[in-house]
């Protein structure tokens, strides 16, 4: 866990999650009464028989794969174990999901209608975190990571960490700015200024949790949709198919998100495909 934290500067849900998986594991290898070193590729596709087994998906067992891989390559610099198991093991094929977007214009209804007051630091704080994320596309580990001083107010742009700690700067459109301006000059007068550097906070002034952007976003997402699925990436992915809807260029889209490769960022080019052909189909009298 050291070596993925300063090392390999994972972000802290993978290290979590990987470290969950191995431990999972070990007490799988434990329960078999099987030797560490006698570890085999038939014992770990045994062992991800009985993920199955109890029902877990294609996606859960993938990354119980991509840990045990990690794992297994750091043991082997380590000169901790004498071959590599995971080479015989293959991932699973999972059915690709269309990322799922709000529209932007109920997005945007719900942004410009925000009615907003001096006197309430949770709602103003409740309306940046949301501009922050359509606005800029962000994912939320990235958000919970904002200082002050990472917002460039003279040149419009914000200094944002992707993962692996990967700098990153990404504009503001002039609203977000004025926002922005409006909420910091609120967190001074209700003295939560100095308690935590970061830019969103809690009503107490400390440093916002995942848990606290979820409340936030579901809570506003659920006025204007119904969908289930109603997530701080659901902004994120609504961000990138807006700007692509309005022809954008993926390679632009793809340093706005902070995407090591353009493949990642490819998954919205179906989703835009797709509203193409279901306006077509509305508005054609021969559709």
């Amino acid at each position: 866990m050291t070596y993925l934290t300063h090392e390999k500067r994972c972000s802290l849900h993978t290290i979590t999650a990987y470290e969950m998986e191995i431990n999972r594991f070990i007490a799988f290898v434990e329960r078999e009464s099987v030797p560490f070193e006698e570890i085999d590729h038939k014992l770990v596709r045994y062992y991800l028989a009985t993920m199955k087994e109890e029902g877990k998906e294609a996606v859960t067992i993938n990354r119980a794969i991509s840990a045990l891989r990690s794992y297994y390559k750091f043991l082997l610099r380590e000169n901790l174990v004498k071959s590599d198991p995971m080479r015989l093991v293959q991932v699973l094929k999972t059915p690709k999901k269309l990322p799922t977007v709000v529209e932007k214009d109920k997005l945007n209804h719900l942004l410009e209608s925000w009615e907003k007051t001096d006197d309430d630091f949770e709602n103003y704080r409740d309306f940046i975190v949301m501009e922050l994320l359509f606005g800029t596309g962000i994912r939320l580990s990235e958000l919970l990571k904002i200082k002050e001083y990472d917002i460039d107010f003279f040149n419009k742009k914000i200094r944002i960490f992707g993962k692996r700690s990967k700098e990153r700067f990404v504009p503001m459109h002039t609203t977000l700015i004025d926002e922005l301006k409006k909420y910091i000059t609120q967190k001074k007068q209700k003295n939560l200024a100095n308690i935590s550097d970061c830019l969103v906070v809690t009503k107490e002034g400390k440093q916002a949790y995942p848990k606290l952007i979820y409340r936030i976003v579901q809570k506003y997402l659920s006025m204007i949709t119904s969908q289930k699925k109603r997530s701080p990436h659901v902004l994120r992915h609504s961000f990138a198919t807006s700007l692509l809807d309005n022809g954008a260029d993926l390679n632009a889209i793809k340093e706005l998100l902070g995407h090591a490769g353009l493949a990642s960022t490819q998954v919205y080019t179906h989703n835009s495909a797709e509203r193409l052909k279901s306006i077509y189909k509305q508005a054609h009298p021969k559709a």
